[in-house]
């Protein structure tokens, strides 16, 4: 696997807000620029058999109008697809219901992965765990998006992906991503205090740990 400090230093996080029909959401954005052709990248997040590559196994009708199922997480409805620039989507999970937007941009000879995650997120859930309770899930699935490209004959082991969060380079990878989130929310607005003491019960939920 790549190197964590490398790969967290590289990835971009914002927090922000947006005002919708039903009231505000929080705006996660997070983006990385990968070594590869856009018309390359726009296969990696679309192909079926190489999403399951990176980030987790996927059926329906991945085309606008169609269905999706990530087996075992989130499902939803592609709203958009505009190849290969991007896609929007509904993100249905746990009977809660935001949207998210992936927009792939040239630079240079690479290209850059950017995507915008809208929620409703109860207060109370926000003032637990802030934006890391879903940020840093992002960092993973941008951190097995780089290995996948990285080497794309290989695929993650399930077993060892099961206890990574035990490792050093896991617990690692999620303190360090805990950390950055952290300072996306105190940009945002957030009281240092607090957006510290969530990203501890962050750290904690994904690592197995007491925060």
């Amino acid at each position: 696997m790549l190197d964590v400090d490398t790969q967290i230093s590289t990835v971009r996080r914002q927090q922000g807000r947006r005002t919708l029909e039903a009231g505000e959401a929080r705006v996660q954005t997070i983006s990385q620029v990968y070594d590869t052709g856009i018309e390359d990248l726009w296969d990696v997040v679309t192909n079926p058999e190489r999403i399951a590559r990176w980030f987790l196994p996927v059926e329906g009708e991945l085309k606008e109008g169609g269905r999706y199922q990530l087996i075992g997480n989130a499902g939803g409805t592609i709203n958009r697809c505009d190849p290969p620039s991007g896609y929007s989507a509904t993100w249905e999970f746990a009977d809660q219901v935001s949207w998210i937007e992936v927009r792939l941009t040239p630079e240079g000879d690479s290209t850059r992965f950017e995507l915008e995650h809208v929620a409703h997120v109860a207060d109370e859930w926000w003032d637990q765990f802030g934006p890391g309770a879903t940020g840093v899930g992002w960092d993973g699935a941008l951190y097995g998006l780089a290995n996948h490209l990285a080497d794309p004959s290989t695929a993650p082991d399930p077993a060892s992906m099961a206890t990574w969060h035990e490792t050093p380079e896991g617990k690692s990878f999620y303190r360090q991503a805990s950390d950055a989130w952290v300072q996306a929310s105190i940009a945002d607005g957030t009281d240092p205090e607090a957006a510290r003491a969530a990203g501890e019960r962050t750290f904690g939920f994904y690592t197995g740990q007491a925060a």
